[in-house]
């Protein structure tokens, strides 16, 4: 086993990343790894399902904005968001759509978050693409949600770990291939 597991290298989790540049994961897995590490989110089991979150919110280890799809979107884009997750006013559900690793979504996630984080999220929803912020929002989303995280991942409850962070099981076999790739590479 590793001795930390955040000393992992872009060569032990490109396998968890098909089809991920492998620049990206150089590129981004630091700032990752030091996000995790200021939030003492240091056990396999953890940087795992970091990893995994990562896997099923941006397969290409990269913090994306989120697009319209049948989950989001009715009419306009994003509009499946409207009057929920904090969004106050006509035009919030696209204006606080998913952005970075963890995909947070809604005005009150962006406000909360930025507060805690110490950036403006809230007037420039963009820098949640910024990756140290994208990786500093991903580390605390998981914080917050770590007992329950630990407890699903405990009982090897994949949809209820899954759901700690996205609210639902989108992108479950991407999240459990690389979660379960992750664990094998932290386990030898």
């Amino acid at each position: 086993m590793a001795s930390n597991p955040l000393d992992l290298t872009p060569e032990q989790i490109a396998p968890a990343f098909p089809g991920a540049k492998r620049a990206n994961i150089a590129r981004y897995w630091p700032l990752v790894a030091e996000a995790l590490r200021e939030n003492r989110l240091e056990s396999a089991p953890i940087v795992a399902y970091a990893l995994g979150t990562i896997a099923a919110e941006s397969a290409g280890f990269e913090p994306i904005s989120e697009r319209p799809s049948r989950w989001n979107t009715r009419g306009k884009p994003f509009d499946r968001y409207e009057g929920r997750l904090g969004n106050l006013q006509p035009g919030d559900g696209a204006r606080y759509k998913g952005r970075g690793f963890i995909q947070l979504t809604g005005r009150a996630n962006y406000a909360r978050y930025g507060e805690r984080i110490g950036v403006d999220l809230e007037a420039d929803p963009d820098q949640a693409n910024s990756p140290r912020i994208a990786a500093q929002l991903l580390s605390l989303f998981i914080a917050d949600r770590e007992p329950r995280i630990l407890a699903a991942l405990q009982a090897q409850d994949d949809a209820q770990a899954r759901k700690a962070v996205n609210g639902g099981t989108h992108g479950m076999d991407r999240f459990r291939a690389a979660y379960r790739a992750i664990l094998l590479v932290l386990r030898r």
